[in-house]
């Protein structure tokens, strides 16, 4: 007798659904306990605490409001490791705890300890200029931010700006939420991506760790600004038709104490698994315990959290792969075996943690968009829960930006494999939609470089002037930079990723500041100021790149089905596919243009160019005459049924007039 191992899955979550419906009446209110722990302000301006803290022997809560008596407000201990307080309002009728005022939750262990912690309810902290550790805030705002403009739909093409508030900026600081709202939204709009992913929101005490060690999941940054800031960027992307997604953070957690969750009350586990079980050999972070209900009522109303205060449209989940398996994909090559996905290695806990965050995510809010980060290809990431699959939108095709970065590494362009590139950017289970993307900011970080560096090196620092002849490695990385981009957009995936600034062929790497660079910001910006430069052949990539975006929201490529491969020719370079009744072009070969060029399409009729990246604007040469019609011919090539001929030098998109998309 075999049964199914989906079937499996989807029994457990169905499982867990009945014992929330069960002890809770539902997801609903299960994952709207932010409500209900931390610190609420009542009706009456009374302000009731709550905290889980099960191996406690004795909470106090301390903090401006009481000049830091650490034994004047003593918690009262409830059923299941709870323990609840309530303060009466001042004799004006006002808050006992005044909004911006720090506070700290005071816990006693069974040894005699004491130890200060922050809520790990807290909405907001803070950290003195000279201080490492971080306060907890009361953050109650008497004209809290109020959203304006409705969440966009759901895009059928998505074209996501991977974006990190902190270093968007030519400035050697870090930049703020204000400033990314006013002065990169509308690079974005521009550009033409419809959504935007925000890195490093959750508060993490240590900058340079990217924003994935975080040590309060409820907290917007406070290095950028206030939440109120924050909400306010997310609104005027809403008003530009632009999704926000988070960049969402449950795979692991800091090891801070003090300002984090690890050992919140005083013991080695509370929200995570005890050592060995519950730390990450590699990252040096702690493990959550998907099996306790309290770690479900926390993470998940997180997600909701997020959701429903800051009305992000969704979430992009980093180290999906770690959560999946025992081993964390540590030593894993993964060769792709279903026995790598099916058998004792897989973490049951966290995969229906998974599933059922999907699951209430999308029924609750129909339009929301997940996001897998996951390097191990597991079956069914992206398939409904009810087929037992985990329930995300999209997958990231994280083999795709390690191929380009090995392929510059290791081979000359006259060496490319063509075949193999084919191959890696196609090579996806049929069903389950992919995030394609030539280079994210892990491509981009200290100990690599960006796609423009690693193909135009120093002399981006020297010959990137248009007032200049092109050398030939600026004329070749300019040219290569635009044809990896738009093979990957076109073929790699059903949504496409770009992280800031490497649109336009950022220079050099990303690097924060920390002891090793002498806390410099040198490296951790974004230098806009390059595209501004109309000299600067930035601006040539720049407006490549938009113009790509703005041809596929015309004709949708990336919401069409997969691409049909009719050539990739290894001698001549050249690379032919159609997909969305628009057909793709490109010659690779370093010196070779090719004249009456046989290629193979599908659909009869007159055929326009409507990309090109010869065109001058982008740093191309102008070789071809854009109102030249080409018309097909009854011959079968290909196996296509059709064929046509054209002249080749770079890439070409052509669109079949007789049978447009509109």
């Amino acid at each position: 007798m075999f049964i199914c191992p989906l079937v499996c899955r989807y029994g457990l979550l169905q499982k867990q659904l009945f014992l929330l419906e069960e002890a809770e009446g539902g997801f609903d209110q299960f994952t709207r306990s932010y409500r209900t722990f931390g610190v609420q302000r009542q009706p009456d301006n009374s302000l009731f605490f709550q905290e889980w803290a099960p191996a406690a022997e004795a909470l106090f809560l301390t903090g401006d409001f009481n000049g830091w008596d650490k034994f004047a407000h003593p918690y009262t201990k409830k059923d299941y490791g709870k323990w609840e307080l309530t303060l009466p309002p001042k004799h004006d009728r006002s808050p006992a705890v005044d909004h911006n005022s720090k506070l700290k939750v005071v816990v006693h262990t069974k040894e005699g300890e004491r130890f200060y912690r922050i809520s790990p309810w807290a909405k907001y902290v803070t950290r003195e200029e000279k201080s490492v550790i971080y306060d907890w805030v009361h953050w109650d705002p008497p004209q809290p931010y109020i959203h304006v403009h409705p969440r966009p739909k759901k895009p059928k093409s998505l074209r996501i700006y991977e974006s990190h508030v902190g270093i968007a900026s030519p400035e050697g600081k870090i930049a703020s939420y204000t400033n990314f709202t006013t002065n990169v939204l509308p690079r974005i709009k521009d550009l033409g991506y419809n959504c935007i992913q925000l890195m490093a929101i959750m508060e993490h005490a240590y900058y340079a760790s990217f924003g994935y060690q975080i040590t309060s999941f409820f907290a917007a940054s406070s290095r950028y600004g206030t939440p109120d800031e924050l909400k306010q960027l997310i609104d005027v992307a809403h008003s530009m038709g632009i999704m926000v997604l988070l960049d969402v953070v449950h795979s692991h957690a800091s090891k801070n104490t003090e300002d984090g969750l690890n050992q919140f009350d005083g013991s080695d586990s509370c929200f995570f698994h005890a050592p060995p079980r519950g730390e990450h050999s590699l990252w040096g972070s702690r493990l959550f315990n998907y099996s306790s209900w309290e770690v479900l009522r926390f993470l998940l109303s997180n997600l909701r959290w997020w959701m429903e205060e800051y009305r992000f449209d969704g979430f992009r989940f980093d180290g999906v792969t770690s959560m999946l398996y025992h081993h964390h994909g540590i030593g894993s090559g993964f060769s792709g075996d279903y026995s790598e996905y099916f058998g004792l290695q897989v973490d049951e806990e966290s995969l229906v943690y998974l599933m059922l965050a999907n699951h209430i995510l999308h029924t609750l809010y129909p339009d929301c968009i997940t996001i897998a980060e996951d390097v191990s290809g597991m079956p069914a990431l992206c398939r409904g829960v009810a087929e037992g699959g985990l329930g995300f939108d999209y997958r990231l095709a994280m083999a795709i930006p390690d191929k380009w970065i090995q392929i510059l590494k290791e081979f000359k362009d006259e060496d490319w494999n063509i075949g193999n590139i084919i191959h890696t950017l196609t090579n996806r289970r049929y069903g389950e939609n992919c995030i394609a993307y030539a280079e994210s900011h892990d491509q981009a970080l200290v100990g690599d470089k960006t796609l423009a560096f690693w193909l135009m090196d120093k002399e981006m620092y020297t010959n990137m002037s248009s007032l200049i002849p092109m050398t030939p490695i600026i004329d070749r990385g300019i040219q290569l930079h635009k044809m990896i981009r738009l093979l990957t957009h076109g073929l790699g995936g059903e949504g496409y990723l770009n992280f800031m600034g490497n649109e336009f062929g950022h220079p050099e790497w990303l690097d924060f500041p920390r002891e090793g660079n002498n806390q410099s910001y040198h490296y951790a910006r974004r230098q806009f100021n390059l595209v501004d430069m109309d000299h600067l052949r930035y601006c040539q990539l720049y407006a490549f790149d938009r113009d790509m975006n703005r041809t596929e929201d015309k004709y949708g490529w990336l919401a069409a089905p997969p691409a049909y491969v009719s050539a990739k020719h290894e001698e001549d370079k050249v690379i032919v596919f159609d997909r969305a009744n628009v057909l793709f072009i490109f010659n690779f070969h370093p010196t070779k243009s090719f004249q009456d060029y046989r290629v193979a399409v599908e659909a009869a009729g007159k055929y326009r160019i409507k990309l090109d990246s010869d065109e001058a604007q982008y740093g191309g040469h102008g070789r071809l005459e854009h109102n030249t019609e080409f018309f097909t011919e009854p011959q079968p090539f290909h196996g296509r049924s059709h064929s046509m001929k054209n002249d080749l030098h770079n890439i070409h998109i052509f669109n079949n007039q007789c049978q447009r998309i509109h």
